[in-house]
């Protein structure tokens, strides 16, 4: 079956109707819009089903009104025998519906009748005639009439025949509609006291429920679930027309008695037999006791037969409420065709990760004027292409590749090996796991082998790059490799075959080794020494991809341009394989709406990572968007829910900032940027000394060859800057311009004055100065800093405003060893002490006395807590009487955690809770620790290792210590050394600094 898309040239006026048949004439003239077609050509039935027990019915070539395709239908043996199927109506809409019938041959003349059964809510079934016609076996009849109903019913329409045994064909339905049930949307908040249509996907009782409910006074109860995915479902056939967009929302609560789950919203949908799933949302927590409203966006991309929304959990069969479903049609906005296609601004191929919805309509019209590649989001992963051993399926990837082909894209192959997305069979051998054995290595790596060349052979010379293999590289072990089942099993062979297998399969094709994070300093290095080492081999790596999942604001866009610069000394090309921009520096903070201050810092994000781009053009092929606009994106579920439009078009396929620093940042509205200046005491020298050290420079992007980073520090007197710019190019007429709360001084690059100093750099200068100013604490104060090239005419300006904030704390950790046993041994006397005294939640509780020791590999911290009432009634960890030390081996001061950034948890009881970078995947390891109980509170000893630094003398590291208090089952105040944010937890801008002594 098909649905067709609104095509009438005038809205029509839909009017309510009682439950009465239409004179066909009066219906055709209502008719506007298709609404369903069975025309049997692909030889199934197309979702119809035999009626009656012993009848069959099946696709056939044996007749057919129109193509070569019709409906046979025999074994009947009851006049009401015959051919049925659930037909996409809904209440209150006029439908026309037409079919063709003809008799099997050697049947004598006789009526075939097009039926609906109907079964209202609560109700007795009726049976109410469409059309009627007399049918011979030499020629097809049109049946045809109109229909309509108008309360909650449970629908099948049928066609029968006068002879009770009578064979016969049935071709061409088609049901029209005078308005468009696609468009109309549709809603059940259950007042009726009726499911109003959802039913159970297996053995769930579905009841309504009137002791809780979102709105009204009555719910849905779910209970008795056979499995997570077992609860109520609703049709929604022939309310979604394929190519358009559509959001889902409902509110839905736990069970009585249920303390907590986690629920998603997902669509079931059905072609020939053969179902899929899509979810629109993730299963998502809900709080014991709470309405909790899920809602995303769908767009239905496929022909189907069957359609169903459904709710699911996450796992377990526990009971919930579902109240105030609500499915609404997003008309589709006209893309804007004033605007420069973006794939014509840059100097390298441009693509997006789409998928089929993206192919269909608005979207596909924003793809081609756009981008000129696509990559495969999914259609090629190998859960997609060969769920099972040796059963391949391409109707996915042969669409997307198809589309390409036909409007002149390019097609980035996404991937052919990767640790997830791979079916569990790839790895077993029946029902045992394979090892490390040479028999298993062996048949795993033919396996894979099989699986390359079979998809590289299908689409040679299609498929103009491949990510070979996909995120292989942990650069937290020492030999920077993913303990994968892949490496567990082969080692570095997988890798060797897999390249080796897409050379063979395609000479032509560019082969890629892609990751993540190849933008921080340890990923890069553990990427680059394997392809360096592959390569040496001879393994036919073409080319490096590099991800880009990045936010507002890290990594620096120089860290990025560093990476580029690192490859192209191993001679191979590069790609940008999945670029997109997060609004979020962190994993936890989320927005009801995205401001519009945070969308224009996008933009400018988006600019001075294209520039990048644009330098480095000569080593890159490509740049993939991953996504093509930002009503469909992964960050939207990943790492939590949340809006987080991330892509250069908003979710009505419209320019935003994103797109504008991409095509013309001129066009983008001014940026005031914001920083903080600590108090701080500094001599006008231009000598970097230990005050500058404690925090990072903020960096000025750069233009040509300039760049610039600098810091301010305040007193009651002024205004403090320190300014370090790169210009290799030095000539006496480079200028550093400073403009504070409209006041403009410029500094020489060679010369001083008064007010400031400047000092040579490799490649570049240093120019300290001070302000005169009127300053106290929490001022904001007007910055404008702006550095000139003469040789080129350059210029970089960081326009903002300063915020003048408490001094940045520094404490020193002594050189020691240790024993980790809860006791404040002889050596700890050598370390000085601080307190926590910066309360962050309340004002008096408990607090802790800190020190601090270092030796080659480690950092041990001490802390001594007065509190004489312990608790761990919460399940929170955070919500505990605990110690959270936090330590960032790099002092980055970022908005977000890095990925070796840690927040060390360790309870009175010796509980031990890790946070970090998302998954904290890096830093879980590091801690270990022991408590002891003293009288008034308890202390804790602990060790945290540092595996991505040196420890030496003069090393600076990010550092703080929160002490939370509880009281009961929650925390009732909490205190810190440094941090006064209350976001030590996600941010480690707010932390103070810890000096390694000797």
């Amino acid at each position: 079956m098909r649905f067709a898309r609104l095509r009438a040239a005038a809205a029509l006026l839909c009017l309510a109707l009682p439950a009465v048949h239409l004179p066909a004439a009066a219906a055709a003239r209502a008719a506007a819009v298709t609404v369903a077609e069975y025309d049997f050509e692909d030889g199934a039935g197309q979702g119809w089903q035999p009626r009656g027990s012993g009848v069959a019915v099946t696709a056939t070539t044996d007749a057919a009104h129109g193509g070569t395709g019709a409906l046979r239908v025999a074994g009947r043996t009851e006049t009401w025998h015959g051919a049925a199927v659930r037909p996409p109506l809904e209440k209150g809409v006029t439908y026309q519906i037409t079919a063709y019938a003809r008799l099997a041959p050697g049947t004598p003349a006789g009526t075939i009748a097009l039926t609906v059964e109907r079964t209202p809510a609560g109700g007795d079934t009726t049976w109410e005639r469409v059309g009627a016609g007399t049918a011979t076996d030499d020629g097809w009849v049109e049946i045809s009439g109109g229909y309509t109903y108008t309360a909650d019913s449970e629908l099948l329409l049928y066609a029968e025949s006068s002879d009770a045994t009578a064979g016969y064909y049935l071709d061409d339905v088609t049901i029209t509609a005078d308005t468009d049930p696609g468009t109309t949307g549709l809603s059940t908040d259950f007042e009726s006291g009726t499911a109003q249509g959802w039913s159970p996907r297996a053995s769930a009782t579905l009841t309504v429920d009137t002791a809780q409910a979102h709105g009204g006074s009555a719910s849905l109860l779910a209970t008795g679930r056979a499995a997570s995915w077992d609860g109520p479902a609703l049709s929604l056939l022939g309310k979604m027309t394929k190519g358009s967009k559509y959001t889902l929302s409902v509110w839905v609560r736990l069970g009585p008695d249920v303390t907590a789950g986690e629920l998603g919203l997902s669509v079931e949908r059905r072609s020939g037999g053969t179902p899929s799933y899509d979810r629109v949302v993730a299963p998502t927590a809900v709080p014991a006791g709470q309405w909790t409203r899920l809602s995303g966006s769908y767009t239905l991309a496929h022909d189907a037969d069957f359609l169903s929304v459904y709710l699911e959990s996450a796992s377990g069969d526990f009971p919930f409420a579902i109240d105030d479903f609500v499915l609404a049609y997003l008309p589709a906005k006209p893309i804007q065709t004033d605007i420069p296609p973006l794939k014509d601004t840059v100097p390298f191929t441009l693509g997006a990760a789409v998928e089929r919805a993206q192919t269909l309509g608005e979207h596909a019209r924003l793809l081609t004027r756009h981008y000129g590649s696509i990559t495969t989001g999914n259609s090629l992963k190998w859960d997609a292409t060969e769920p099972r051993e040796g059963e391949f399926t391409f109707t996915e990837a042969d669409h997307l590749v198809g589309y390409a082909t036909e409007h002149g894209l390019k097609v980035r192959g996404h991937t052919l090996a990767w640790h997830s997305q791979t079916p569990d069979w790839v790895f077993k051998d029946g029902d045992r796991d394979l090892s490390a054995s040479a028999a298993d290595k062996a048949l795993l790596l033919r396996r894979l082998e099989d699986h390359v060349r079979t998809l590289v052979t299908r689409y040679r010379g299609k498929i103009d790059s491949w990510d070979v293999v996909n995120e292989v590289v942990d650069e937290n072990r020492p030999d920077g490799m993913r303990r994968s089942p892949w490496f567990l099993i082969t080692g570095h062979d997988f890798i060797r075959t897999a390249f080796r297998a897409a050379r063979a399969a395609d000479p032509g094709a560019t082969l890629v080794l892609n990751d993540y994070n190849t933008e921080f300093p340890r990923k890069r290095k553990a990427v680059y020494d394997l392809v360096k080492k592959l390569r040496a081999e001879g393994v036919p790596v073409d080319a490096v991809g590099h991800q880009l999942h990045v936010n507002i604001e890290q990594p620096p866009a120089a860290e990025i341009e560093k990476t580029i610069e690192t490859f192209a000394r191993l001679g191979v090309r590069q790609q940008v394989t999945e670029l997109d921009v997060s609004v979020y520096p962190d994993f936890v903070s989320s927005y009801d709406t995205v401001p519009a201050e945070v969308l224009l810092r996008q933009g400018y994000r988006y600019k001075e990572i294209f520039d990048v781009f644009r330098r480095q053009a000569a080593g890159l092929s490509s740049v993939t968007l991953w996504g093509l606009a930002d009503d469909d994106t992964w960050l939207s579920s990943f790492p939590i829910t949340r809006l987080n439009p991330p892509l250069p078009f908003d979710d009505e396929l419209q320019a935003k900032p994103a797109y504008w620093g991409i095509a013309d940042p001129a066009r983008l509205a001014p940026l005031t940027r914001r920083l903080d200046a600590p108090r701080g005491e500094v001599r006008i020298d231009a000598a970097r000394e230990r005050q500058w050290d404690l925090l990072p420079d903020t960096p000025i992007a750069r233009v040509d060859d300039l760049a610039a980073g600098f810091q301010a520090r305040w007193t009651p007197g002024g205004i403090a800057v320190l300014a370090e710019v790169q210009d290799p190019t030095a000539r006496p007429a480079d200028t550093l311009t400073l403009r504070l709360a409209g006041t403009a001084r410029t500094a020489g690059r060679t010369g001083h004055a008064g007010w400031y100093r400047t000092r040579p750099l490799p490649g570049g200068y240093r120019v300290e100065a001070l302000l005169p100013a009127a300053a106290a604490l929490g001022d904001r104060v007007p910055l404008e800093l702006s550095a000139r090239d003469t040789t080129r005419g350059s210029t970089v300006t960081w326009t903002g405003e300063l915020t003048l904030t408490a001094p940045v704390k520094l404490a020193t950790a002594v050189r020691g060893t240790p024993v980790v046993d809860g006791t404040a041994e002889a050596a700890w006397a050598r370390a000085p002490r601080i307190r926590t005294a910066t309360w962050i939640q309340g004002t008096a509780g408990a607090t802790a006395t800190v020190r601090a020791m270092w030796d080659a590999g480690h950092l041990y911290v001490l802390a001594e807590v007065a509190d004489p009432e312990l608790s761990e009634q919460s399940p929170d960890a955070w919500q505990q009487d605990s110690v959270e030390i936090f330590v960032d081996p790099g002092n980055g001061k970022t908005s977000g955690y890095e990925d070796d950034d840690g927040q060390y948890r360790v309870s009175f009881s010796g509980r031990q809770t890790v946070g970090g970078p998302f998954d904290a995947a890096g830093v879980k390891d590091n801690l270990a620790s022991a408590v002891s109980l003293v009288p008034g509170g308890y202390q804790v000893e602990a060790a945290i290792a540092l595996p991505t630094i040196t420890p030496e003398p003069g090393r600076l590291l990010g550092f703080d210590v929160q002490v939370n208090d509880a009281t009961g089952a929650a925390r009732t105040t909490a205190v810190t050394w440094h941090d006064p944010t209350g976001r030590s937890y996600v941010s480690t801008a707010g932390w103070g600094v810890l000096e390694l002594a000797r």
